[in-house]
């Protein structure tokens, strides 16, 4: 393989959309854009033999490129650095080249996500272009393409109502606050603890418990030698069925964590399975098992059938499926060669056998397009305690989300930290499901009284955070300012000293977020200004200010405290 894109066997290149110029090998392949009623394109090419897609766009004033799975590096690296293999479990064939004011240069999805596909893309020094070149197998491949747009949400918006078209909403539970075992008891759940944290966690808004790695026989030590026969731990759940059916009584729905592809060599199928398992490449001493043989679907479907159905759970947190991918691109002698297309066979028999309705959290990567039908609650990927990758992660989900409800990672703070620090870690993760993971029953009367206020804020904000258009600006920037707005209200969320523009002639309920440790916002009055009622209120949701308060155009401060929040309501 050439070291850089420059020294490929040269193909001429034609105008495609906008300034973006597209090359396809082989010559003999068959394509056609076709322009879209809702403003996309789609590009479809159809080849007999695997095929090559080259997109071009002169460099200009360029300055960032996202991905589903670009992570922290969201620059526009050069072409030897920028790799990236994508399948139904990892990430997607999809992306959006930007430039400085954030508007769209490029902007692309694959509408088939399942085939396991190479993107390769970055900067051409040689020919001072960016380019993303897609390899794929034979057959027909179809892309979407956005037109240039005003920001790489705008874009990623319009492939989304594309790549959703025909899928049913998710069940009202998977937009409910979760409490999460993991951050607050790590491996060392049992029943009784288990219930009494569910009982606050339910007087504090939740509606949904997962019970996190370590409910199952010999989950303990934070390594994975003994998982694969997936029996509960007796010594702590003496009796799983009749704790799920008492937690279930709160009015709280309950999910078992599960990672059914990983083999421990401690499990006692270890010997009947380890021969469709040659690989270790996952957590800590499990193997994985390769989906591309029947036997092991069918391990996994039952496996999961049997614990909602034995238990009688709402559902499975299902864990490491994205660790498929290591048998990417290797001989096999199951029935399918290709491991997304053998993931979307297991996928779909686990969701015929837990029913629509059942609650199934993914988490990133395995958290794109073509997961839409098999998971309903899509969670940003672990970062503890990190409200800066936890806003990241989950405004990235959003953006390619077609349909499940997005969570953020599970949140814990320091227990004798001050409200305003651990307020940070709702106010990262408040434009998706917030997944609350701190022991409740140790929480100090201000800290309890804080996460009873943000989440009953969250409550309140729903419909706009979850349904609203979201603006969140460049992806190279993280996301410092975050505005979604639904009608005539709007949430801005402010989490680096940046100014909040507020647009005054379309929104008359507005709620401010002061993520930063400043004690006050900058306002950019960008309509005609007004008078506004406004409530101020400090982290632990003490309310600290209520006036009326005139906005004029132009910049003004607003004193808000660190974490903390502010109304302000006027007159349409």
């Amino acid at each position: 393989m050439s070291v850089t894109t420059a020294g490929l066997v040269p193909v001429p290149t034609a105008p495609l959309l906008d300034d973006v110029r597209l090359a396809v090998l082989p010559a003999s392949a068959r394509r056609e854009l076709k322009r879209l009623p809702g403003g996309a394109a789609v590009l479809e090419i159809h080849s007999g033999e695997e095929l090559e897609i080259r997109l071009s766009v002169a460099l200009g004033d360029a300055v960032g490129f996202w991905h589903p799975d670009c992570r922290w590096s969201r620059t526009i690296v050069a072409d030897w650095a920028g790799r990236a293999d994508v399948s139904l479990v990892k990430g997607a064939a999809a992306g959006c080249l930007y430039d400085s004011s954030g508007r769209t240069m490029l902007a692309f999805a694959a509408a088939d996500p399942v085939p396991e596909c190479s993107m390769r893309f970055g900067v051409s020094e040689e020919n001072k272009a960016f380019v993303v070149h897609l390899r794929a197998p034979a057959g027909t491949y179809r892309l979407f393409l956005a037109p240039r747009s005003a920001s790489v949400a705008v874009a990623m918006r319009l492939l989304r109502v594309e790549l959703g078209r025909g899928l049913a909403p998710v069940p009202a539970a998977a937009r409910e606050p979760v409490y999460s075992t993991w951050y607050g008891f790590s491996q060392n759940v049992e029943a009784a603890a288990v219930e009494e944290e569910a009982r606050l966690a339910a007087e504090l808004g939740c509606g949904v418990v997962i019970v996190d790695d370590g409910w199952q026989e010999k989950g303990n030590g934070r390594g994975y030698p003994g998982v694969g026969d997936w029996q509960p731990d007796v010594t702590k759940f003496p009796d799983l069925r009749g704790h799920v059916a008492r937690v279930r009584a709160l009015g709280l729905k309950y999910l078992l964590w599960v990672a059914p592809l990983l083999l421990g060599a401690e499990a006692d199928c270890f010997d009947a399975l380890a021969q469709y398992a040659p690989a270790s490449g996952g957590p800590p001493g499990a193997r994985v098992l390769d989906p591309r043989h029947p036997e092991v679907r069918r391990h996994v479907v039952d496996t999961c059938a049997r614990l909602v159905h034995d238990y009688g759970l709402d559902g499975l947190k299902i864990d490491f499926l994205d660790d498929a991918m290591v048998y990417a691109g290797k001989p096999t002698h199951g029935d399918v060669a290709d491991v997304g297309e053998a993931m979307r066979l297991l996928l779909t028999e686990v969701r015929a056998a837990l029913g629509a309705e059942a609650l199934v959290e993914l988490r990133q990567p395995y958290v794109g397009p073509g997961m839409a039908g098999f998971g309903n609650m899509l969670r940003a990927d672990d970062c503890p305690a990190d409200a800066v990758a936890n806003r990241v992660r989950t405004i990235d989900v959003g953006l390619l989300a077609v349909r499940g409800a997005v969570h953020s990672d599970m949140l814990m703070w320091d227990p004798a930290a001050p409200p305003a620090s651990a307020a940070r870690q709702l106010i990262g993760a408040l434009h998706a499901v917030p997944q609350i993971s701190a022991r409740l029953a140790a929480l100090g009367g201000e800290q309890r009284e804080m996460l009873r206020f943000w989440l009953a804020q969250w409550r309140r904000l729903r419909p706009l955070l979850l349904d609203g258009e979201a603006e969140p600006g460049r992806p190279d920037e993280l996301y410092p300012v975050v505005r979604a707005e639904r009608g005539d209200a709007c949430v801005v969320t402010v989490t680096a000293e940046r100014v909040a523009v507020l647009d005054t002639a379309r929104h008359h309920k507005i709620t401010l977020v002061n993520g930063t440790a400043s004690p006050r916002l900058v306002l950019d009055v960008a309509g005609p200004g007004g008078v506004f009622a406004t409530v101020v209120h400090d982290a632990a949701g003490r309310i600290i200010e209520r006036a009326r308060r005139r906005l004029e155009p132009g910049l003004s401060v607003l004193s808000v405290p660190p974490s903390g929040l502010a109304t302000l309501e006027g007159t349409p």
